[in-house]
């Protein structure tokens, strides 16, 4: 019988028999670390390829203008792309993570193993103002959830094949294993557990030695001198850290502000390409370190380089002065959030990877010069490269991965204690303004996001549909007492949902305000179920968050509620009990180690 089956079902049975579930989740780790490290190095090249392109064809040609042209040429293209051949949206790669974690079992859609590669790549090769680390993290992730997927694993382990694919798409576009690992604890709000930490370790670490052995063993940032850190600096780096904070508030709530206006007022294909295209090339002429992810900009500011920065600027001819720099700098900081929002607005894809590192520094090295001209001696190299991870830490409300992956990046181990100092304190700062990331706004706005609070994400897990109650006995308005004592004697239940012929829910009826009346057969004509019924202690709706149910119930102190949908019609009702029945399911299933 089984040689009749197709070979995919063999294949499964076989799995089955000979291998055990958490020898299949150590394998899988290991193919989506490879994997992953795979399409970084896939997107990189492509990036490369384009930029060489550009470079010795283009511009070497004596056409300078082609880097004002080239960033709506990579808009357009990707924009194109994603209509056209994608139809789906890909932009914003972690938000789609942590929604596919929340509210879609873990299910990421296949064509997001390929189609963030292609988008990223022309919109980054040809200049767009964004980075390619969270297009990478979502082609990861969606290749960890599609395995899982293919060997019909169950939602707990496809999340943790996400989380594996994540840390595997850090360690091997940054070379940062140790990141990519704090990355999926801290950002996608993954548990660590035992049972966790492994195949996360295992994709990491595999995806950094893949990558080593296309890349080299050399760290991104490579540094020529930096200073040892001083005891007598610790309050100039804390407030560095404050400064950060801030920063990354500003980089927050402007970005989002920004990506609302340009959705809400430019609908049209065509015109979100023409105003981003344009908007871009503006910046990127008046401001050439906007132009792509900005790392040689970076790479210039750790290593002391600072005036190279105004190369080709229209502000070179002003010299290179303290004033000017500086000047120039601020500018730059406040227009990298709108130099990025034009760029995945008008339809390019990428992520804020690049542009929080790329802000940091710039941060960093502004607030060290600034204390250097007031008499404090501070390494603007130190500061540019701490500012890297106090940014990225309070933009992402993720200090472990802002320390790490700044430590790796640059092989600045000796510098942790003030990477610490400034990350900590950035993310104390935005949390009091901002109590989610850029990444996990948008959903926790919706009551859609997964936490680490163990409530509240069980919570968010628990959908309406899984704890509705359909078998409750419905009676009609016009009903007289006689037939609802019939209802009461063939139900189970105490509480009669009041629907009229159109499905619309009028009231309930409980048993316990008829129970006097109704053993007394003169009554049974003289009273209708409109007479007798209640309006519920509250009315809920089929979409609500299950978090938001709960509270209704502990505002009204009621047990059981009816549900409708928005056009008030009667789905079922929902019990407390059900609800802490499937809460304790979901609880043992995501505890077991």
């Amino acid at each position: 019988m089984n040689s009749n089956k197709p070979p995919y079902e063999r294949l499964i049975d076989w799995r089955e028999k000979h291998i055990s579930e958490k020898q299949l989740i150590l394998f899988l780790s290991f193919v989506v670390g490879a994997l992953s490290a795979l399409a970084a190095f896939i997107l990189k090249s492509f990036i490369h390829l384009i930029q060489y392109f550009i470079e010795h064809y283009l511009i070497a040609g004596g056409h300078p203008f082609w880097y004002l042209v080239c960033p709506m040429i990579g808009i357009a293209l990707a924009a194109l792309f994603v209509h056209y051949i994608v139809k789906d949206d890909i932009s914003h790669g972690i938000t789609k993570i942590l929604y596919a974690i929340s509210q879609r079992k873990s299910i990421i859609k296949a064509h997001n193993m390929w189609t963030s590669i292609i988008g990223s790549g022309l919109t980054i090769g040809f200049g767009g103002s964004v980075g390619a680390e969270a297009p990478i993290v979502l082609t990861g992730a969606a290749i960890g959830s599609n395995l899982a997927k293919f060997f019909r694993l169950d939602q707990k382990t496809m999340m943790l094949m996400i989380g594996c694919g994540a840390a595997g798409a850090i360690g091997g576009i940054f070379e940062a294993p140790i990141a990519g690992l704090v990355f999926t604890l801290e950002v996608l709000m993954m548990d660590l557990t035992m049972a966790s930490v492994a195949p996360l370790l295992i994709s990491s670490v595999t995806a950094t030695t893949i990558s080593y052995f296309f890349n080299g063993t050399d760290p991104m940032f490579m540094l020529k001198t930096i200073e040892p850190f001083a005891i007598t600096r610790i309050p100039w780096y804390i407030t560095l850290g404050i400064i950060c904070g801030f920063a990354s508030l500003y980089f927050t709530r402007g970005m989002n502000f920004l990506e609302q206006w340009f959705k809400r007022n430019v609908q049209s294909l065509g015109l979100k390409i023409l105003v981003g295209g344009i908007t871009l090339g503006i910046l990127i002429f008046l401001f050439p370190p906007l132009y792509g992810e900005g790392y040689d900009v970076i790479t210039d500011l750790i290593n002391g380089e600072s005036s190279s920065v105004l190369t080709n600027s229209p502000f070179a001819k002003l010299g290179s002065a303290n004033w000017v720099i500086l000047t120039y700098f601020g500018f730059i900081i406040l227009l990298k959030i709108v130099a990025s929002v034009a760029t995945n607005g008008g339809g390019g894809v990428g992520g804020i990877f690049a542009p929080s590192l790329f802000m940091g520094a710039l941060v960093g090295f502004v607030t060290a010069r600034i204390m250097n001209l007031l008499g404090i001696a501070v390494p603007e190299s130190n500061f540019a490269l701490i500012g890297m991870a106090g940014l990225m830490s309070g933009v992402m409300h993720a200090p472990l991965t802002g320390i790490f992956l700044i430590a790796e990046l640059t092989d600045g181990y000796h510098l942790f204690l003030p990477l610490m100092m400034v990350s900590v304190s950035s993310y104390l700062i935005i949390k009091l303004f901002e109590p989610h990331s850029l990444y996990a706004m948008r959903l926790a706005q919706k009551g859609e996001l997964l936490t680490h609070n163990k409530d509240r994400s069980i919570l968010t897990l628990l959908k309406m549909d899984n704890v509705l109650e359909t078998d409750l006995t419905i009676v009609s308005p016009e009903m007289k007492l006689g037939e609802l004592v019939k209802c009461i004697a063939a139900s189970r239940r105490n509480i009669f949902p009041v629907v009229d012929s159109n499905g619309v829910l009028k009231g309930i009826l409980l048993l316990d305000e008829v129970r006097n009346i109704m053993f007394q057969p003169r009554l049974y004509k003289r009273f209708t179920v409109s007479d007798l019924m209640n309006s519920p202690q509250a009315v809920l709706y089929n979409d609500m968050p299950m978090e938001k149910v709960m509270e209704i119930f502990e505002d009204t102190g009621a047990w059981n509620l009816p549900v409708v949908d928005r056009k008030k019609k009667y789905l079922g009702f929902v019990s407390k009990s059900k609800i802490f029945e499937s809460y304790r399911h979901v609880l043992v299933h995501f505890s077991e180690e």
